[in-house]
């Protein structure tokens, strides 16, 4: 039986930046269009919390189930590690998706019904991430989902959960927030970049090799900030979100040095700090503006 720790620790708390970030901004961009609403912006958050608990443990289920996480260098898995069975692994998954299926259907109630579309939409590729006969984070197509849906989705469907519009100014702002995200994904893929070859999972960081994939990680983060830099063009507030550049030398440091395996741990949290000290200043430039 799993401790309470150890379903924390599987729940993966390095990752929840990548869902708490997008909702932040796209209530900045919100408060920019003079339509933030604390009420739908609380329900976006709560979707983007569960629903990201909910891909890491059904992830957690669906390499266990296939073996590989059988050795790992990372945080430990619950399935892979026998601290969980499969099936209690998998009852968490869809709590976690149940929850986020709710707030959701709130969300979409004080909002447009065509929200419940989205959400559908997000959970199924949630669940085909690692899980069902394809997966498609096992053809190094991880990194486009975690664009789309914790970028794009996830900062447009907040300020339209709050401004029932499309802005031009979300789908900006959604951009530099799904490539910090993307970063997330790349140098976790990049510390099991061996054990995930081993076993068959081609992700981008297996197809592209180690030192392609230091070189794309250090470019997400560029192209990130040059992206912040756009923003401000137009709203010149938004040049708040340079403030956290200087948080993105330690990681960029370790992987272009060829940090490999555990150092890599202290690497992802240091990159979900990045992401989370952006959205918090992007988010507050926009609103500013």
């Amino acid at each position: 039986m799993a401790t309470p720790a150890q379903w924390l620790e599987g729940a993966r708390p390095r990752t929840l930046p990548a869902a708490l970030a997008p909702v932040l901004v796209g209530s900045g961009v919100a408060a920019a269009l003079d339509g933030f609403r604390l009420g739908p912006a609380l329900l976006a958050l709560v979707v983007a919390l569960s629903l990201q608990v909910a891909v890491n443990y059904a992830n957690d289920y669906s390499d266990g189930k296939r073996g590989t996480d059988a050795v790992r260098v990372g945080p430990m898995r619950l399935v892979g590690s026998g601290a969980a069975t499969p099936q209690q692994v998998l009852v968490a998954a869809m709590i976690a998706f149940a929850v986020a299926g709710l707030a959701g259907l709130a969300l979409a109630a004080v909002s447009s019904w065509w929200m419940v579309a989205v959400g559908a939409v997000s959970i199924l590729a949630a669940w085909t991430y690692t899980g069902g006969p394809i997966p498609y984070g096992y053809r190094a197509l991880g990194e486009v989902f975690v664009f789309v849906f914790f970028g794009l989705v996830a900062v447009v469907g907040t300020t339209f959960g709050q401004t029932r519009s499309l802005d031009g100014l979300a789908f900006a702002a959604a951009v530099p927030i799904g490539l910090l995200s993307v970063a997330l994904l790349v140098v976790n893929n990049l510390r099991d970049v061996h054990g995930d070859a081993a076993v068959g999972k081609r992700t981008l960081a297996v197809l592209l090799g180690e030192a392609r994939t230091r070189i794309a990680y250090t470019g997400l983060l560029v192209v990130a900030f040059a992206c912040i830099v756009a923003i401000g063009v137009e709203r010149p507030w938004a040049l708040l979100g340079l403030l956290a550049a200087p948080l993105a030398v330690p990681p960029v440091r370790t992987v272009l040095g060829g940090g490999r395996g555990p150092v890599l741990i202290g690497t992802l949290k240091a990159t979900g700090q990045l992401t989370l000290a952006t959205g918090v200043l992007l988010a507050l430039g926009l609103a500013l503006s």
